[in-house]
């Protein structure tokens, strides 16, 4: 099992994790949870082996693979399955000697190996993981270098998820999702076979996809059995018990002072006085609850209410292409109240639709009309780069209230969750939590009648989602959010609008009955396993663009087919060369009994890839 025991981590001279310990067992699904800034990710660094320990040891067992999310994003001219494949350095390593080994025992080896490793079948589950992660049978043909880089980082992720290792350390990997690839990937981590600990802030992923709660929280670990909401419940009773312990500890070292105060002068008194002196020694203090106040979120209420719809679409079709529109047909409305979470796969159209929402696209054709005054506000998380970094947050304030004094100026920063010298930090100190907070208050800043959240959680801890759903539900306006936080969407949806096929439908289920399609149609492990045709193809270059797979593409397929034909072939011939061995059979038959199973796997592969090549080029053909 992975042993902490007893760990110092000081970085910067800060003091993150003290003396902490823990044990996780194989086959365990781990949450690590804690606040911002608490060290998650530093445990993970000295996991990993990258930093230094100040005390304490962590022992890894020694055959364990441990595997965690690169850095940098894959990026170069293979296609995305040859990336993905590659993280099996073993598997490659292996296919690359069989293609020139002649010796009939060496062949017999690399041959019963391969079976061992089920490396026939490692194609099919690349590209199911990168099915589930929301790329086409056509996109994962394609260079990697073609993808923009929170696509290729769900390269880097189905490359992760594809090695398989025995301790899988994933640091918030819902970041670069959308929520149809968030919901396969719960489903992926509850049925990981091997030890998974992941750092995430999302609520419903520490309930589904976990059995067990590892709390970082002033230094310490402590570990729970169960999900998040199991983690909550006995962290509440954990805690009432410590202060209530804490209350009688401090009454019963009160007593015990005061009859040493009393007594410690009198002679008589002196050996019970100095009995009392050695227990309040050995009375080790209890923490009370100190509970870390979470800064509220607050938008302000729009100065007047206006006459619904706020925002009427008749038919309009919009893109970036007049010829080719991302949505056609387009027909909705949004009254004051609402509150619409848009769902859908990214590339099929959300972010033009938001757009459009917000004024910044026009329609090629039909109609839309706004309440008259009507003022909306925007927030995406592109816009946290967009901060000015040298200038604090009351600089930002302050560009909005040029004529008001010092004092509103530091008020209003105030509300925003920035109270006294907070409101003097850089932005470039800022955490991404704390970056947020200020936009969401910048883009909300005049009171709007509608706010348009774009994957607002992304920085936000579990505390300050709450706050946010909070927010939200007080808010007077509308609210359209896309978001891959289902916690949110529960929290504060009550109309759901289905972006996809270049429309945008409302969905009548819940998100529960969304999951199951998802999951259906992406593969997921507890729905019936079938390859994705409809996934969506990603954006490139201009966000948005529709599926359409041509004949490039399609070309492309082809060859690779034709590449894997070629290879499985010469890989049958030299399973036959070796099972042509006059004595194999006598001599060992076990590994006999592998070769031949190996040539029965190599021999599906093979015809599995022969379908793929027909489908391909009777798509070619009509194309």
């Amino acid at each position: 099992m992975l042993v902490i025991t007893d760990l110092s981590i000081r970085l910067a001279g800060r003091l993150l994790i003290d003396h902490a310990s823990a044990q996780i067992v194989p086959g365990a699904r781990v949450g690590l949870v804690g606040r911002n800034g608490t060290g998650k990710s530093t445990l993970f660094r000295a996991i990993r082996g990258e930093i230094a320990t100040e005390s304490g040891t962590i022992l890894v067992p020694q055959r364990w693979r441990v595997g965690s999310l690169a850095q940098e994003a894959p990026n170069g001219p293979e296609s995305l399955v040859e990336v993905v494949l590659k993280a099996d350095p073993e598997r490659d390593a292996l296919l690359r000697e069989a293609e020139t080994a002649t010796h009939p025992q060496r062949i017999a080896e690399i041959q019963t190996r391969l079976v061992d490793i089920d490396a026939h079948s490692a194609p099919a589950r690349a590209a199911a993981i990168l099915s589930g992660l929301g790329f086409s049978r056509a996109d994962q043909s394609r260079p990697v270098c073609e993808f923009s880089g929170g696509w290729r980082m769900r390269v880097a992720l189905a490359s992760t998820l594809f090695s398989a290792p025995d301790l899988l350390l994933l640091d918030e990997p819902t970041n670069y999702l959308d929520l149809e690839g968030t919901l396969w990937l719960e489903d992926h981590l509850a049925n990981y076979p091997r030890t998974v600990i992941v750092i995430s802030h999302d609520r419903d992923l520490l309930n589904t996809s976990v059995d067990q709660i590892l709390h970082l929280d002033r230094g310490k670990l402590t570990l729970y059995r169960g999900s998040y909401s199991s983690f909550e419940d006995q962290r509440a009773a954990r805690e009432l018990l410590d202060a209530k312990h804490a209350k009688r500890q401090e009454a019963e070292r009160k007593r015990l002072q005061d009859f040493v105060d009393r007594f410690k002068a009198k002679a008589s008194k002196a050996r019970q006085a100095q009995s009392r002196v050695k227990m309040l020694e050995k009375m080790k203090p209890v923490a009370a609850l100190v509970r870390e106040e979470v800064r509220e979120i607050t938008f302000p209420t729009p100065e007047k209410m206006l006459s619904p719809p706020i925002i009427a679409v008749d038919n309009a079709a919009v893109g970036y292409d007049p010829q080719v529109p991302v949505l056609k047909r387009v027909t909705l409305r949004i009254d004051n109240d609402d509150r619409v979470a848009l769902l859908g796969a990214n590339g099929n159209g959300k972010s033009t639709l938001v757009k459009l929402l917000a004024d910044r696209l026009r329609p090629f054709s039909g109609a839309i009309t706004r309440a008259e005054k009507l003022s909306i506000a925007y927030f995406a998380q592109h816009q946290l780069d967009e901060l000015n970094e040298e200038a604090s947050v009351y600089d930002h304030i302050r560009k909005l209230m040029p004529e008001a004094p010092e004092a509103k100026v530091r008020a209003r920063a105030g509300t925003i969750g920035f109270s006294g010298k907070a409101a003097d930090t850089k932005a470039k100190s800022l955490s991404g939590g704390e970056k947020a907070r200020l936009l969401l208050g910048l883009a909300t800043f005049f009171g709007p009648n509608m706010i348009i959240l774009d994957e607002p959680t992304n920085h936000l801890d579990i505390d300050s989602r709450a706050a946010l759903a909070e927010a939200i539900n007080e808010f007077p306006g509308a609210v359209i959010m896309v978001s891959h936080d289902r916690y949110l969407i529960e929290a504060c949806a009550d109309r759901l609008w289905v972006v996809a096929d270049g429309a945008v439908t409302s969905f009548d289920g819940d998100l529960d009955e969304y999951r199951r399609a998802v999951l259906s149609a992406r593969g997921g492990v507890r729905s019936a396993t079938r390859e994705n045709d409809d996934a969506r193809t990603p954006k490139i270059e201009k966000p948005d663009r529709p599926k359409v797979e041509k004949r490039g593409s399609l070309k492309q397929r082809i060859s690779n087919a034709e590449t894997e034909i070629a290879r499985i072939s010469e890989i049958i011939a030299k399973i036959d060369t070796a099972l042509a061995l006059p004595d194999l059979f006598t001599r060992d038959p076990k590994q006999a009994a592998q070769l031949s199973r190996a040539r029965s796997n190599a021999a599906d592969a093979l015809a599995r890839v022969e379908e793929e090549w027909l489908e391909a080029s009777s798509l070619h053909d009509e194309a």
